[in-house]
């Protein structure tokens, strides 16, 4: 039914545009700009409601939008241009008995272009009359606007002077009737303020969050006949006439069309929040301001004269004064009462930044202040941490992708809402007015991390220091040590035989002498080699080399042969040897290539295959080890790549 009703009131308005362009193209000379105007007015309304019709089919609302663009078309253009059609081609009008019943029906049909606006401020947004008293209103409102209309065409008093110049009225209104007209006009004025208590009652009442947004997206557009007003006001102030009156009308004429199809299909496009809070902020900030130059030119006009330059410099300043102030106290009152939440979120910031100065809070409190501001308890914040790829929470536990926290251009964090009410551009602005806390979190949580990291590292240290040492120990015990025991046992021996004559058996011992000497020597070097390899000393670049010799796979070597200081050599020799042997244990690769860089400040190590990557630097792993043998030298190692495997060291190494 509200689909078809739709487009009968669009076939009806078709029926008027056409009408109304059959005027102006016989008659010209009467002007094209005004009707032009008033077309391009009524057309997002018409065209509106008619796609609102056909995306909801049951929308009560779309057949008053339509109806609203159609009753400015009749009005104000088709209206109008008869008028000055008459008035300018005497041969074009009809018969006194039709001008003066269209004179009468023209005399108050302005009062028609309001009752589309009460009827969608009673019905938005699902089309029902809920409670006896709004059915009372919207009945009073149509039964005051007959009586109205029939008033209006009785007294040739009340019609415009082009009315009044073409037609008398055809019927006689008793005077009576015609007293209750300021009557009736102030009944249509409180039955319109009982409209938008009936909006602002549905609002309050509405348990869905999105009814309550399309409430507030409506309530935005309503704004917009309180703003009309507020432009006549300015345009009387300044130019004594109400010209000015006629932007209000446009913007309002395409602006409650807009924003209620924006309310009941796309609700969530923007955040009306802010909107209508702002929206508020700054209409009540220009009614302060027009009421102070108002008052200022009036005092300075009395005193210095009315047209006086002076009177309005006065009047200006006043204003300017009166703005910075104003502007901030008016928009934290309005915050409090149409947008508590972003009113909250900046009194929690605050309040927590003075705690935190004065020492009586911690910045890691933060998370739980902005639960409490924002009403999510699930809410958490999220850190990016040098060296991670994801999100961290505040204890490390890893997190998806939130509403992003950047700092001069940077993202050191997010906000990750856990399905409390704010919106997202809500959360946006509270991610700004947060970004130092997060930032200051942040660095607290990366030098807590590095002491843990240090601490575990020296932990790993001290540990692999104590199995090295005790296999130094078994070593020598069982190998050389037993070996040089054995050959001062030989010696002993042999000397003892020498003593006594006995020679015959002396070369055989010293020959096992010589033998073991040679065994312990081998070990020993073996041993030595695992302090520090031999090969260094020729350099670290014929030292990798060495490592290469052999190996079952290709080997792509770019070696600087700068000479580097003896420790940062050997460390970047342990690297080279043992991403090597991961390579050729686990990679599966068919190519590796070596790189190492002499920087000023430090000594690049670059080992890369082609194998299956994903290795990790897992507890216990060589390449733990390797990690916790580069920051011992003070430098950072890196494992990672997807298409085989990288590890790279950066080793400072001072020029």
């Amino acid at each position: 039914m509200p689909r078809t009703l739709t487009l009968c009131v669009t076939g009806a308005a078709a029926v008027v545009l056409g009408l109304l362009t059959l005027l102006v193209g016989r008659f010209p000379d009467v002007g094209i700009l005004e009707p032009a105007v008033v077309v391009v007015l009524s057309l997002p309304a018409i065209v509106l409601g008619t796609v609102l019709a056909l995306r909801r089919p049951r929308a009560v609302v779309a057949p008053l939008l339509a109806l609203l663009g159609t009753v400015l078309l009749l009005v104000v253009g088709l209206g109008d241009e008869v008028v000055a059609v008459w008035a300018a081609h005497p041969e074009a009008r009809p018969g006194p008995a039709v001008r003066s019943w269209f004179a009468a029906a023209a005399a108050g049909s302005w009062v028609l272009l309001y009752l589309p606006t009460a009827f969608l401020l009673l019905v938005f947004p699902d089309g029902r009359l809920p409670g006896r008293w709004r059915r009372g209103v919207a009945r009073a409102v149509g039964v005051l606007a007959a009586v109205f209309l029939v008033a209006a065409g009785g007294p040739a008093e009340g019609y415009d002077p082009p009315l009044a110049a073409l037609a008398t009225p055809p019927y006689r209104v008793p005077e009576v009737v015609t007293a209750l007209g300021p009557a009736v006009l102030l009944g249509l004025l409180v039955l319109l303020v009982a409209c938008a208590v009936a909006m602002i009652q549905r609002h309050r009442h509405a348990v869905d969050a999105t009814v309550r947004a399309q409430v507030r997206w409506f309530a935005l557009g309503a704004l917009l006949l309180p703003a009309t007003l507020l432009l006549c006001w300015l345009s009387y102030l300044l130019f004594d006439t109400p010209d000015l009156v006629m932007i209000g009308i446009g913007l309002t004429a395409v602006g409650i069309p807009v924003v209620t199809t924006i309310a009941l299909l796309r609700h969530d496009l923007y955040d009306v929040d802010r909107a209508f809070s702002a929206t508020v902020t700054y209409t009540a900030v220009t009614t302060a301001l027009l009421a102070v130059f108002a008052v200022a030119e009036t005092a300075a006009g009395a005193l210095l004269g009315s047209r006086s330059p002076v009177a309005a410099a006065v009047a200006t300043a006043a204003c300017a004064l009166a703005l910075s102030p104003l502007r901030s106290r008016l928009r934290g009152g309005v915050d409090r009462r149409l947008y508590p939440l972003r009113q909250g979120v900046r009194v929690a910031l605050t309040a927590l930044r003075r705690r935190i100065d004065a020492g009586q809070s911690r910045p890691e409190d933060l998370p739980e202040v902005l639960r409490t501001a924002l009403r999510d308890p699930a809410l958490r914040v999220g850190y990016v941490l040098p060296g991670r790829t994801a999100l961290v929470d505040e204890h490390g536990a890893l997190l998806p992708e939130g509403v992003p926290v950047t700092l001069s251009g940077t993202q050191v964090g997010a906000l990750l809402p856990g399905g409390g009410p704010a919106t997202r551009e809500l959360l946006r602005e509270t991610a700004a007015e947060s970004a130092l806390l997060v930032e200051l979190i942040r660095s607290r949580l990366e030098l807590t991390e590095a002491l843990r990291e240090v601490a575990e590292s020296r932990a790993r240290l001290l540990q692999a220091g104590y199995r090295e040492r005790r296999r130094l120990e078994r070593d020598l015990h069982d190998g050389a040590q037993q070996r040089l025991v054995s050959l001062g046992m030989a010696i002993r021996l042999a000397q003892r035989r020498l003593d006594s004559g006995a020679d015959e058996d002396v070369q055989g011992l010293l020959d096992q002498a010589v033998a073991e000497l040679s065994t312990a020597v081998a070990e020993l070097r073996a041993i030595a080699q695992g302090l520090r390899p031999l090969d260094l000393d020729a350099g670290l670049g014929p030292a990798i080399r060495s490592l290469t010799t052999g190996l079952p796979i290709p080997v792509r070597l770019e070696v600087a042969e700068d000479a580097v200081p003896d420790e940062v050599a050997t460390t970047a020799y342990y690297v080279a040897s043992e991403a090597l042997a991961n390579v050729v244990k686990h990679a599966d690769a068919e190519a590796v290539d070596i790189r190492v860089e002499r920087h000023p400040e430090h000594v690049l190590v670059r080992v890369s295959d082609d194998g299956r990557g994903g290795a990790v630097a897992r507890p216990g792993s060589g390449l733990a080890g390797l990690v916790d043998r580069v920051a011992a030298a003070g430098g950072r190692l890196s494992v990672g790549g997807s298409a085989g495997t990288t590890v790279e060291a950066i080793l400072p190494c001072a020029p």
